[in-house]
Parts: C-alpha cells; structure tokens; sequence
C-alpha cells in the first residue's frame, strides 16, 4: 500500500504592487484569524510572510527578498481574502 501526499496550493491569486502584476498561490491551510506565518508561492518562488509584535508583515527566511512594502500588501491582500 502506498500513501498520497497531499499538495497544499491555493488558486492563483493577482496583486498589483508599483505597476507590476504578480502572480502568488497561498500555501497555508488553514487560515485564521489567528494565523501568524504566511508560505506563499510568489511567480514561482517560495516566501514566508510573518506578522512582527506590530502586527506588521515581513519577509521571513531565505529565498528571493522581496520589498517590505510588498511584503506587507501581500499579507494585507491575504488577510483581507480571508478575513483575518
């Protein structure tokens, strides 16, 4: 017998940040208001999203660095989604 992993990945989801469309998949289940770390799927490379004590999104862990500007709309844009 063998068992299936299970794929954690959301629809594809859009944001616009400085004019530039991009493309990113949420691949944290599940989401509650309560959720502090974020795993997105950003045009195809993995970012960790963390809520700071000023419940502020930032960039956690390796991987491409992104704006912390962005990073911020990204977690606002999946707070907002799913009404954090």
């Amino acid at each position: 017998m063998f068992t299936v992993e299970k794929i954690k990945m959301g629809l594809p989801l859009r944001i616009t940040f400085n004019d530039t469309d991009h493309v990113y998949q949420i691949n944290t289940s599940p989401i509650t208001p309560t959720t502090g770390e974020l795993e997105i799927l950003l045009n195809g490379e993995k970012i960790i999203l963390q809520k700071d004590a000023r419940r502020v999104w930032v960039q956690k862990g390796e991987g491409p660095v992104i704006d912390p500007e962005f990073a911020q709309a990204l977690g606002r844009s999946v707070a907002l989604r799913f009404r954090m």
